[in-house]
């Protein structure tokens, strides 16, 4: 969720930023799918909220990053299983009624860079290619899913430290 809390930052603070990136996310709204999908899985955490979060969590990874990434995956999981229930509740509501930020980011005077994941199941990397297009949006694709820090390490620390200097 870090890239739409820096993107509702950007928009009341716009001068503060040196540059902002998006890993794994978006500047999109939820689609009405993802809006119903999302008010349903609040509804069934509240009975079975082990079991949401595994599946949801699951979800974000590729099947051969299961398995190859094994060890962090697994420590990753744990700690997503600490979050409480109001916690995950409230952040499915925040970025169901986010609203589409992509003229804040557009509009930011500061180097942009979002990261995607090729394999990524939550981002819509075609769409997003095409809206950033021939702006100063810089756009980075990775071979694996919506764990670019884990899937992609090497690439990652790579692309992040080449933005921050």
């Amino acid at each position: 969720m870090g890239g739409y809390v820096a993107l509702s930052f950007a928009e009341r603070n716009p001068n503060k930023l040196k540059g902002l990136c998006l890993m794994n996310s978006t500047y999109k709204a939820d689609d009405n799918a993802r809006k119903a999908l999302r008010s349903r899985a609040n509804k069934m955490v509240q009975t079975n909220f082990e079991n949401m979060v595994k599946m949801s969590f699951s979800n974000l990874f590729s099947e051969s990053s299961k398995t190859l990434y094994k060890l962090k995956f697994k420590a990753a999981l744990n700690e997503a299983l600490k979050t409480p229930v109001q916690g995950y509740i409230a952040c499915q509501e925040g970025m169901r009624i986010r609203s589409n930020k992509f003229k804040i980011l557009l509009s930011l005077g500061c180097k942009k860079l979002i990261i995607i994941g090729e394999k990524d199941p939550v981002i819509d990397k075609e769409n997003l290619l095409i809206e950033t297009k021939g702006t100063t949006i810089k756009t980075v694709i990775f071979s694996e899913g919506h764990m670019s820090h884990i899937e992609n390490e090497a690439e990652f620390l790579h692309s992040i430290m080449h933005f921050i200097e």
